[in-house]
């Protein structure tokens, strides 16, 4: 089963104020920042006391909305019997109004109800590989390098952006995202840098090493298979301008000319297989234990790839492919730590982006962190930094491996290289409009996107399948996503009167928006908490941690068809020609995550190789299509009213 955890962690309430310290000031005072330091100190987290909490959903109105949404998933015979088991459960006294309070007294106790529910059940407890299964890639604009010298410039001056985002998260200059009027929640963005998910059986866990007294100041850069700690900060404490930081990663490619043993695939593996792996690596020998110690407390990884075959793909496909996997064990999946939150990677063929572990951040913080280097990058020709004192060399960070470490290796390359040979994508850029069509309609685009997601599934599969779409719930603290089960009975109307060749321009188009607008609708729901998905879970938790059974509504073909998500998606929008990709939830299924600019769409779909019945390239052309029809139908029921 490839893809994207389903789920998203909110964790603990996290209020970390770094040390301050001169240079760091100075620093910013002669960045891009400089402008804006001496008054918005502190604002990142302005509003953060005062965000409210996330609430409990009410009962009854949710199991309502949760028979709606499975409605046009089943068959009579089987609503029918959902309908029931949904009705028994809510009954007055029953099951779950019991679960319903408890669930309220632990909301009363907690400042998020759900964040270590879902910190542990959506991700450390998740025993399948991160690689694929739940680290998204994100492609930045693609680059021409011409030599080493440009491969190695352009990382310099990304590591140099991504080093002044991290001083404005330090000093806390970062604007509070906002909602439309609402501050949104912050916290993620103390958690980007730093940090590190670790293998451990039954349950992984995070560690943030900023929270030390000595917070990182070096970063890992792995060339060829080998790593190197790389510190950014000389050692009278000034960061390293953009030249010294070029010379560091010359000194990185004159030590690591020829490949070695890939041991950054065991990262790849099962987890459970992997956290044995680390112990055998990491217990028993000291030398091993310091330098995955080095890797794991870095402030990101810098991945400075090999150039690899396209195998005719679109640059596009490629790059999404590098950034989610690497390519296997024959071409850059060894050269990276895949634990590592962040983890940057500039290739010599001009494949650029991230892989990141998706534990304590969404989308939307790793887009804006891409946004500003990119943006960096354009319009600062060289930072006016002053050079660092008293640099320290890069240190190859050195391994023991021993006979059970190298099998341990070998078999992960073979592991992986079987996981990748199953995902397939199709990345492009839809030309025909863009968002500003869309809002010229008055729809909302991202609702609108969805609708032709599901147009294109019905078109292929002559039936809506269940849809995962995450959306923000950080207006409350620790806010991370619920569920916007997209494929509605609205939608079914829709794909039944778009592809039927009787109907009027102007009965498509009214499906069309009907459909658009609900969506919009259960959007609204769930950004304010009142999903259906987030409770059910909660509900589920309470069961089991207070030693009663699983409700039987969990047993349900309701509730396992509708969870069954063949078709997995997200917006990530940024101001950057990029996008987000990963792979599908469901064998069975697709992936799809997409970034709506103002003139065209950019999307990056995923299947598994291993169904007969997906193909990321008719998914491709079926949405091209929807897009291009319902863009059409819009303005022909307009023509038609003149």
């Amino acid at each position: 089963m490839l893809g994207i955890s389903l789920f998203s962690n909110i964790s603990k309430r996290l209020f970390v104020h770094f040390k301050r310290i001169d240079q760091l000031k100075c620093s910013l005072a002669s960045s891009p920042l400089s402008s804006v330091t001496s008054n918005k100190q502190g604002q990142m987290l302005l509003y953060q006391n005062s965000l409210p909490s996330l609430p409990v959903p009410p009962l009854h109105p949710t199991l309502e909305k949760y028979l709606l949404s499975v409605r046009p998933l089943l068959n009579e015979e089987e609503y029918h019997q959902t309908e029931k088991i949904v009705q028994e459960f809510g009954s007055p006294g029953g099951l779950g109004e019991k679960l319903h309070f408890l669930l309220e007294e632990r909301a009363k106790n907690c400042e998020n109800w759900l964040s270590e529910w879902w910190l542990q059940t959506a991700y450390l407890e998740y025993r399948m590989p991160v690689v694929v299964y739940s680290s998204p890639g994100l492609v930045f604009p693609l680059q021409n390098f011409t030599s080493q010298v440009d491969q190695l410039r352009y990382a310099a001056k990304l590591v140099s952006a991504a080093l002044e985002y991290k001083l404005m998260i330090d000093q806390q200059v970062l604007p509070p995202d906002m909602m439309g009027n609402q501050p949104l929640d912050m916290s993620q963005y103390l958690k980007i840098f730093s940090t590190c998910r670790i293998p451990a059986i039954p349950s992984d866990c995070l560690i943030h090493f900023s929270e030390e007294p000595e917070p990182p100041k070096h970063i890992t850069v792995a060339h060829n298979n080998h790593y190197f700690q790389v510190n950014v900060f000389g050692s009278d404490g000034a960061p390293l301008n953009e030249r010294q930081i070029f010379s560091q990663l010359e000194l990185v490619v004159a030590q690591s000319k020829f490949p070695k043993k890939p041991i950054g695939v065991l990262t790849t593996e099962h987890r459970d297989t992997w956290a044995k792996a680390y112990k055998r690596l990491c217990k028993y020998d000291k030398l091993n234990k310091e330098s995955v110690k080095t890797i794991q407390s870095s402030i990101f990884l810098l991945c400075l790839d090999q150039s690899v075959p396209n195998n005719a793909m679109n640059k596009r496909t490629h790059a999404a492919l590098q950034t989610i996997h690497g390519g296997g064990s024959k071409e850059n999946s060894g050269n990276r730590w895949f634990d590592k939150t962040i983890q940057f990677i500039v290739g010599a063929d001009g494949v650029v982006g991230l892989t990141y572990e998706h534990s304590p951040s969404e989308g939307p913080p790793i887009a804006n962190l891409m946004d500003y280097i990119v943006q960096y990058m354009n319009n600062v020709k060289s930072t006016k930094r002053l050079p660092s004192a008293q640099i320290d060399s890069p240190k190859k960070l050195r391994f023991n491996l021993s006979s059970d470490t190298l099998a341990d290796i070998e078999e992960a390359e073979r592991d992986l290289d079987v996981l990748i040979s199953d995902l397939e994508m199709s990345c492009f850029q839809y030309r025909g409009f863009g968002r500003e069509f869309v809002k010229s309609q008055r729809l909302s685009p991202d609702s609108f996107i969805q609708i032709a997601l599901q147009l294109a599934f019905y078109r292929l599969h002559k039936q809506l399948g269940a849809t995962y779409e995450s959306a923000s719930t950080r207006k409350f603290l620790h806010g991370r996503t619920e569920t916007i089960r997209s494929a509605s009975v609205e939608a079914l109307d829709f794909c039944l009167r778009m592809l039927d060749k009787t109907a009027a321009s102007h009965v498509k188009a009214a499906a069309l928006r009907t459909a658009v607008d609900s969506h919009k609708e259960y959007t609204n729901q769930a950004i304010n908490g009142l999903g259906v998905d987030r409770l059910l879970l909660g509900l589920k938790k309470c069961a089991i941690e207070n030693g009663l059974n699983v409700p039987e509504l969990f047993m349900d073909t309701g509730f396992q068809t509708s969870t069954h998500f063949r078709l997995s998606t997200s917006q990530v929008p940024s101001k950057s020609d990029a996008f987000m990709c990963y792979g599908p939830s469901f064998p069975d299924g697709y992936g799809c995550c997409y970034n709506p600019l103002p003139e065209f769409i950019n999307f990056g779909v995923s299947a598994c190789n291993s169904s007969p019945e997906t193909l990321s390239s008719k998914f491709m052309e079926a949405l091209e299509q929807s897009l291009t029809e319902m863009h059409d139908i819009l303005l022909l029921s307009q023509n038609s009213k003149l």
